[in-house]
């Protein structure tokens, strides 16, 4: 069994002088005008596109309402834009996610939803895993009847590189509990996602 190691830490200036071989790699002087800041300028970028490796997404989810007057029906947050970068290019993933719940007895804010996705989005990623890590998260911290995650994205790795096809866009889904069980359920959130 594969096991996850935690990561050697590695200082600014470690990082930033890996930028500099990478550019000197590229073909180009890391110390010419144009790109003296760019090792800075890279690394500082790399902290914000990765601070969701610094985030617990289920702290997001741990403050809840009970005081909802009975709702008991679908909840839908749509549209959440999010970028985050392929695991095996480093090149971006630009797109949107759809989630939906069906509480048990309890809400959370709906802005916490979107900073789940934005926690596992600002890591290194499959379109695949991130979308059964925000259905899981939610799954296992809200305990709802039910869950459902779809997310449509457009991958840099294929559009700007290797088969160059632009204009496509990935669709993944993670149905758990009623929307994976119930067919009402999942048409429901289906046609939700979409109006």
């Amino acid at each position: 069994m594969k096991t996850m190691t935690e990561p050697i830490p590695v200082t600014r200036e470690q990082a930033e002088d890996a930028i500099r071989t990478l550019l000197r790699w590229a073909g180009d002087d890391p110390a010419r005008e144009g790109l003296r800041d760019t090792p800075r300028r890279v690394a500082k970028a790399y902290k914000e596109w990765f601070a969701g490796y610094a985030q617990d997404p289920t702290a997001y989810l741990t403050r809840t309402f009970e005081e909802v007057a009975g709702y008991d029906e679908i909840i839908v947050l749509r549209n959440i834009e999010f970028e985050s970068h392929c695991e095996h290019h480093m090149a971006p993933i630009i797109g949107r996610v759809h989630v939906g719940y069906l509480p048990r007895s309890r809400v959370v804010g709906i802005s916490k939803l979107a900073r789940v996705v934005d926690a596992y989005a600002k890591r290194l990623q499959v379109q695949e895993k991130m979308t059964a890590q925000i259905a899981q998260c939610i799954h296992d911290t809200l305990q709802p009847i039910g869950v459902g995650v779809v997310i449509e994205a457009s991958h840099e790795c294929m559009t700007t590189r290797g088969v160059h096809k632009r204009g496509v866009s990935m669709v993944t889904s993670t149905l758990l509990g009623s929307f994976r069980e119930d067919h009402r359920t999942r048409d429901e959130f289906m046609r939700l996602i979409r109006d």
